[in-house]
């Protein structure tokens, strides 16, 4: 007599981790990213809702000039005409952080545009797109933001488009070896043989396989605006009716050696955030990076 043995079920094979849940915990495990993540967020938090909280202008003149910091007046003091440094600090983030963020907006997009194109096409609107490039990649940046913002009149705007278009090169080289990499992958083909077009390919399967180092790109890419913005403020080519952090430096230089605290106290904001974002774009580079997140 025998008897039939029942297979045993077999055991349900392991779902690999999802690639942006991976990044995510690289991420999380990363301290320096998590301080600068928390840091960040602290500053934009200060930014945001701090000028809810005060009802005072950043201009109004409420202490002696040059106060220094601790006195009755003014906690961190104040600069040469009796504005306080304090008030300014918390209304200057909020214009500095705009800037910023719609320069680097600006500049992503720009660079993503002309870097897919280029990579997906090749031929002559290559060799078209990355000779124009080059021609934005040699001309001095900071002067060229300059010019743009003396033609069209200093303000914050104007500052934030001046520096998108002069800060877009990396990004489009960038953008352009990404497309010339995933072009040729399978399901890159398999799309153009089922009749998919142009625009899909681009904008629905490669691009969203090259987001991951465009969003590094635009991390960092926020952190150089906000250089960018502090220069033209220094200079003089801020927006004289905006408190930023860059007007704040350039108005009260001339009085450094007298009233040091309303130049460092700006510049060290300044250097805060942009240590913020190279730190979280150091921590999404590994996480991004399938190489290093092996090793991390």
């Amino acid at each position: 007599m025998t008897h039939s043995t029942l297979a045993a079920p077999a055991a349900p094979i392991a779902k690999p981790p999802s690639p942006w849940r991976e990044a995510l915990r690289v991420f999380c495990r990363n301290p320096s990213s998590i301080f600068g993540l928390v840091l960040l967020l602290a500053i934009v938090a200060v930014a945001v809702f701090g000028p809810m909280l005060m009802d005072v202008d950043p201009f109004d003149l409420v202490a002696p000039p040059m106060d220094p910091p601790g006195s009755e007046f003014a906690i961190l003091g104040s600069d040469y005409l009796g504005r306080d440094v304090l008030t300014g600090l918390i209304f200057g983030g909020r214009a500095t952080l705009l800037v910023g963020i719609v320069a680097a907006f600006l500049s992503v997009f720009i660079g993503v545009v002309i870097g897919a194109l280029a990579g997906y096409y090749g031929g002559w609107v290559d060799e078209v797109l990355m000779r124009i490039t080059e021609f934005f990649q040699v001309l001095p940046a900071l002067l060229f933001a300059m010019v743009l913002v003396t033609l069209f009149s200093p303000t914050l705007w104007t500052s934030a488009i001046a520096i998108g278009v002069v800060s877009w090169t990396s990004t489009a080289r960038l953008a352009r070896g990404e497309f010339l990499r995933l072009k040729q992958l399978d399901y890159v083909l398999a799309e153009r043989v089922i009749g998919a077009g142009s625009g899909r390919i681009i904008w629905k399967v490669i691009l969203p396989n090259a987001v991951a180092p465009l969003i590094v790109s635009a991390t960092l890419a926020v952190g150089t605006a906000i250089l960018f913005e502090a220069g033209l403020s220094f200079l003089g080519l801020g927006d004289p009716n905006m408190m930023s952090w860059g007007l704040m430096i350039g108005s009260s230089r001339p009085y450094i050696l007298d009233a040091w605290w309303a130049v460092t106290l700006p510049g060290v904001a300044i250097f805060l955030t942009v240590l913020a974002v190279s730190l979280i774009g150091d921590g999404l580079n590994d996480a991004f990076n399938p190489r290093l997140r092996e090793r991390a």
